[in-house]
């Protein structure tokens, strides 16, 4: 091993040994509020294309904020604000005006005249001891309509980067037409229905 491999290995090492496994329990997670960790998060969105396919694509600039009550989860809310124009395609040729396209357009994001895309929850129905449902009002384009998420808690866990604070974790999905917020462009060789497929994890606020 190298000079400059050991000095890094050696601290890698400390932090792994340190570290203990995020276990997926509520009777240990503080309640209160949580800020997403932008660090790692991602929202990704998925449409039909001609029936062959599911397009998939990204929003890379989003927020979100959890008020967590663990001994009552159904009590919990969470809200969020996307930012409409941080649409990442990775198209191969034609990356940066394709994303202006889908982002700016009136016929799909429209993001200059609506540039946020709000979520905030109206209720949570839990399902198992871990799932539920988050249902909320959405706000696309200036129209808000009730959109439902099936959501997984993943758990939580502290670690040395965290200090004292929970960080807690969470995987979810949902469905939504995009007729219902006025964008009906191209329907049906671009599909109607959009998935939504959410991971986040939260850190408990300071």
């Amino acid at each position: 091993m190298t000079k400059h491999a050991f000095v890094f290995a050696v601290p890698a090492a400390f932090l792994a040994a340190c570290v203990t496994p995020a276990e997926q329990t509520f009777a240990t997670v503080a309640p209160g509020n949580y800020r997403m960790d932008r660090e790692h998060a991602s929202l990704t969105w998925r449409v039909s294309h001609n029936g062959l396919s599911m397009y998939t694509a990204r929003f890379t600039d989003f927020d979100a904020t959890l008020d967590f009550d663990p001994a009552n989860p159904a009590a919990s809310s969470v809200s969020a604000v996307i930012n409409a124009l941080s649409v990442e395609t990775d198209h191969p040729t034609k990356r940066e005006s394709w994303n202006r396209e889908i982002a700016t357009d009136n016929r799909f994001l429209d993001g200059e005249d609506h540039p946020q895309i709000v979520f905030n929850s109206t209720g949570i129905e839990q399902t198992g001891e871990f799932t539920g449902l988050v249902t909320g009002d959405l706000t696309l384009l200036g129209i808000t309509r009730p959109v439902t998420l099936e959501a997984t808690y993943n758990g939580t866990g502290s670690f040395p980067w965290t200090g004292s604070r929970d960080l807690v974790g969470f995987s979810a999905r949902g469905t939504l037409k995009r007729s219902d917020f006025g964008m009906n462009a191209l329907i049906p060789i671009v599909g109607d229905e959009v998935e939504i497929i959410i991971e986040a994890e939260f850190l408990e606020a300071e």
